[in-house]
């Protein structure tokens, strides 16, 4: 990147289409040295915004060459990487709708969501993804091109394979054919503000996906809103992890590249903290369960680091949480508890930044709840996490917390340009340039969403309090209804207990149950080194939580931490399973969220077996 010692201009204040966002993108930073970065063969390599630029160019030009035609579904199948926004500016720019699929979906999802959309072109990242198409293509008539980013990935000695057409193929084909498109970039801002842009499908917590159409100003309103909102420049670097696919890490990556922002692509979630010390970003986007391991990890080694380690980090903890509560109120921090803190950050919390790299601004957390301990601790360690809200029928954000004044166990206020309000029965209702255009081919739901005064459901309870800030009390359709008539939100049970080492996921039920149960997928690889200092016996994971003094401990350290529930929201029983829960099972979506529906009918005879263990009355009333 350029340096300048006086300020950045700014960039275009209103982009109606991501078009023009891109193009003037490229003139304003046009000298910069990277737009992006990624890592290959070791070492990481800049793409400038002008290279970015011609290959974006070549690649649309290729698939118009191909016969695609505006309005046209291309399906973009990949992991986040370069390839997968070039791919996506190309499609905008050849004025299609990009389809974005998980990689992590297997074929039959695959093939609905291809067959819903109606796609005509599926581009791929590996081989593997084009096995996945190979296997159901049968079933899709539409469907006319498929492209891969790696050479081989088809099949072929160093091609596509039959049928299947490298990137780097249909790039060169672009470049032979500009001659035949003199007015590229005049068409490609012929793109009107509510053109579709893309074609999200929804987890799907409750049922088959459904596709979300966002057009140009959907997106392009809510990355004006954010400049508002999240100052950054030029000056900055993030770290991007996020799937692509979805419409957070998306939205973001659109943000970063129209204010100036060089994105470098993580290797993988494997490889993040080793490039968190390579790219040394100022910024990163994540969900709550990286932060929540990160705190997991800091948690265990002052915990197991010996009897004075572990008095320095709890003091420090301590001392972080007071200064925290002075500043996050707005008064002045007093003297001593500032020097006491300047102690505190040498000797633990300047060794946690360090791990991120030694820059970073501001962490953005969204997508799921962010426990506030958690958000208070990183906030101690001047790292701070700025959480906010939304949804992929919101483009996606609605609510962020501001940076100098965040507060913790909330999700923010509204940002500039929408209007948030509670329904009746504490439904969370949203209105703004950024919602929806509707369902795709589902106007029943399109309606059911979206009311006649332009209000969006989103399906969240929730509350503003006096200051304006929104807490997310739990789904709407989450809620548990126990026999009694009590309602229990399991979200903020689930967020608690999985704080603990012990734990790596956690699902309430009892919906029309008289009480509560959880169930617990234990973090293996902490309770076998537990079980192992115990000198237990055990040959398979099922036998280890099987053992009496396995399910007493694990049964001590989920409860300890739920000793502020209500009684009727306190779960009767813990459950341990001796799988995770997996995309592949359909207990999870893409996103990682968990199918609590699915989660039930997959163990709807042990679920039951418990209840009439606990009490044998809900064998004959419930069964």
């Amino acid at each position: 990147m350029s340096a300048s010692a006086s300020p950045p201009p700014s960039p275009s204040p209103s982009p109606r289409t991501l078009n023009e966002l891109f193009f003037d993108a490229v003139e304003r930073y046009g000298t910069h040295d990277a737009a992006f970065r990624y890592k290959a063969d070791g070492a990481w390599r800049a793409v400038p915004h002008r290279e970015a630029a011609a290959r974006v160019q070549a690649l649309s030009l290729g698939l118009r060459d191909l016969g695609l035609q505006p309005g046209d579904r291309v399906a973009i199948l990949a992991e986040t990487r370069l390839e997968w926004a070039l791919t996506d500016y190309a499609c905008l720019c050849a004025r299609a709708t990009d389809v974005p699929i998980y990689p992590t979906l297997p074929a039959n999802q695959v093939e609905y969501i291809l067959r819903d959309a109606g796609a005509v072109a599926v581009v791929c990242s590996t081989a593997a993804q084009v096995d996945k198409i190979r296997a159901v293509r049968g079933g899709l008539p539409a469907l006319r091109h498929v492209i891969v980013f790696e050479p081989g990935g088809g099949g072929g000695g160093g091609g596509g394979g039959e049928g299947v057409v490298t990137l780097a193929a249909l790039e060169a084909r672009g470049r032979a054919a500009a001659a035949k498109y003199p007015r590229f970039k005049e068409e490609a801002l012929a793109v009107r503000p509510d053109d579709l842009a893309t074609l999200l499908y929804t987890s799907g917590t409750t049922g088959q996906p459904k596709g979300v159409m966002l057009t140009h100003d959907n997106i392009s309103s809510n990355v004006r809103a954010c400049v508002e909102t999240l100052r950054l420049s030029e000056d900055d670097s993030c770290l991007a992890l996020l799937p692509l696919s979805h419409i957070l890490e998306r939205m973001v990556e659109y943000y970063f590249l129209h204010v100036g922002v060089t994105i470098n692509y993580a290797e993988s979630i494997d490889a993040f903290a080793q490039n968190l010390q390579e790219v040394r970003p100022t910024v990163v986007a994540a969900v709550p369960r990286v932060y929540e391991k990160v705190y997991a990890r800091v948690l265990e080694n002052a915990l197991t680091g010996g009897a004075a380690k572990r008095r320095i980090f709890q003091w420090a903890k301590r001392v972080g949480e007071r200064w925290a509560a002075y500043r996050l109120a707005g008064l002045p921090v007093p003297l001593g508890l500032r020097l006491t803190h300047a102690i505190a950050d040498r000797l633990v919390f300047a060794k946690l930044r360090a791990r991120t790299g030694g820059r970073i601004k501001v962490f953005v957390s969204g997508s799921a709840p962010l426990s506030a301990e958690i958000g208070r601790f990183f906030y101690s360690a001047r790292l701070p996490v700025i959480e906010g809200y939304g949804l992929t029928e919101t483009s996606p954000v609605l609510t962020l917390n501001p940076l100098l004044r965040p507060k913790f166990g909330t999700v923010g206020k509204a940002i500039p340009g929408v209007q948030i309000k509670i329904a009746a029965d504490g439904e969370i209702l949203a209105k703004g340039a950024n919602v929806m255009q509707g369902y795709y081919n589902k106007p029943a739901e399109t309606r059911e969403a979206i009311d006649t005064e332009g209000w969006f459901h989103t399906g969240d309870i929730g509350e503003v309090d006096a200051d304006g800030y929104l807490k997310i009390t739990d789904r709407k359709k989450d809620l548990l209804k126990t026999a009694g008539g009590k309602y229990i939100a399991p979200q903020p049970i689930e967020n608690t207990v999985r704080l603990n080492k012990f734990v790596a996921s956690a699902v309430v039920l009892g919906d029309q149950r008289k009480f509560p149960i959880i169930l617990i997928v234990p973090n293996f690889e902490q309770l076998e080194r537990w079980a192992k200092e115990r000198n237990l016996a055990y040959a398979s994971p099922g036998e280890l939580i099987r053992l009496a003094d396995v399910q007493a401990k694990m049964e001590r350290e989920v409860m300890g931490g739920l000793r502020d529930l209500a009684k009727f929201e306190m779960p009767k029983k813990i459950v341990l399973l001796e799988r995770d829960f997996t995309i592949e099972s359909g207990e999870l979506t893409p996103s990682l969220k968990v199918k609590r529906r699915q989660v039930e009918k997959n163990y709807r005879a042990l679920i039951d077996r418990v209840y009439a263990e606990v009490d044998p009355t809900t064998a004959t009333i419930e069964g």
